[in-house]
Formats: C-alpha cells, sequence, structure tokens
C-alpha cells in the first residue's frame, strides 16, 4: 500500500499494490496494522456499500460530534468524484476541499477523518461504493452542506441539470450559515 497526502492535514490518498495475471487480480483493500502504523489509529467498525446510478450525488454530509466519523471510501465498480471539505475550526485549511476520481481501475481510497464533510457524485453508468466508519450513525446528529454551495465552489464533474439528489440532500444549508461543531477535532487530529 501507497500513502500520499492532500494539501489537507490528515485527509490522505491510500493506493494498494495490485498484483494481476491473465488469471485476474488480487489486492489487499485493508490491513489493520499496516493502517495504525501508516495513517493513524482508527477502530473501524462498520462496513457500508451503497450502488447509484450516473448523476447521483450523495452530500455533503457529516454526523457532528460525539458521533463524528472517519471514513476511508473506495469504489467496487464504476466512477465517482469523490469530495470531502475540512469543518476544522481550528485548521489552516477550513473551508478548503479536496476531490478524486475513484474508480474501479485506479482502486484508490481516500481516508477522511472526524471534522470533514463527505460527498459524492456518480459519473458512470453505475457506481457500487464502499465505506468503513469508525462511530455508529446518528440521525439526530447528522447535518450537511449544499453541494452547489457557492462559497466552497466545487467541481463535481457533471452538469448541475444532470445532477440527482435525495429530498433531504435538497434542503442543506449554506456554507456562509455554517457554525463548525468539529472545535477540538484538528487539535485531537495532530
Amino acid at each position: 500500500m501507497k500513502l500520499f497526502k492532500t494539501h489537507i492535514k490528515d485527509l490522505v490518498v491510500l493506493e494498494p499494490i495490485v498484483y494481476g495475471d491473465n488469471r485476474g487480480y488480487f489486492f489487499e483493500p485493508f490491513n489493520q496494522k499496516w493502517f495504525n502504523e501508516n495513517v493513524g489509529k482508527t477502530k473501524f467498525i462498520q462496513d457500508n456499500e451503497s450502488q447509484s446510478s450516473r448523476g447521483v450525488l450523495r452530500g455533503l454530509h457529516f454526523q457532528k460530534p460525539p458521533m463524528a466519523q472517519a471514513k476511508l471510501i473506495r469504489v467496487i465498480k464504476g466512477e465517482v468524484r469523490d469530495v470531502a471539505v475540512d469543518l476544522r475550526l481550528e485548521s489552516p485549511t477550513y473551508g478548503e476541499s479536496f476531490s478524486i476520481l475513484l474508480n474501479e481501475t485506479n482502486k484508490k481510497q481516500l481516508f477522511v477523518p472526524r471534522g470533514f464533510a463527505h460527498g459524492f457524485a456518480v459519473l458512470s453508468e453505475i457506481a457500487i461504493f464502499a465505506y468503513k466508519v469508525d462511530n455508529d450513525y446518528s440521525p439526530e446528529n447528522e447535518g450537511g452542506i449544499q453541494w452547489n454551495d457557492a462559497t466552497l465552489s466545487i467541481d463535481w464533474k457533471l452538469k448541475d441539470d444532470d445532477v440527482l439528489l435525495s429530498g433531504k440532500d435538497k434542503e442543506l444549508g449554506c456554507f456562509k450559515d455554517f457554525v463548525s461543531p468539529f472545535i477540538n477535532e484538528y487539535i485531537s487530529n495532530r
């Protein structure tokens, strides 16, 4: 496994070593010991998977403390534009985003620590999206920011008319009105 740092502290890209031949391929998408030694001690408690069609955009979502979640994200089939936004108030990159193409070919993964909003847009006909989390889902602690927020200015690689949102995602607020609940997350992630 190779580790690549992004411009945002603690947000990293993982690229597995893929062994392939005429029979197919093999790779190790996760190894707890390697992860603890190279990324940081995180105990994942649940795996989630979703399937979505082209144009589906899910996000930008987060869980507020004390139910904040770190995520390890990958795409099993298809391709997505994956985005994380730093919401850690003390972070020098507060309000900045990072985006990456995750797909079945590059097999890259994105580790999103606690204190970030996260979302993805499906660019292929379908995508199977998988991720690990380190904390339970709590509906009363969920939050989000509009996908097309002008302040964040995220390029999702889709035309606005092609974006398919859930009813809940259509109602999310603006970043300029956002009050970060992640006051100490940057300090605790150092």
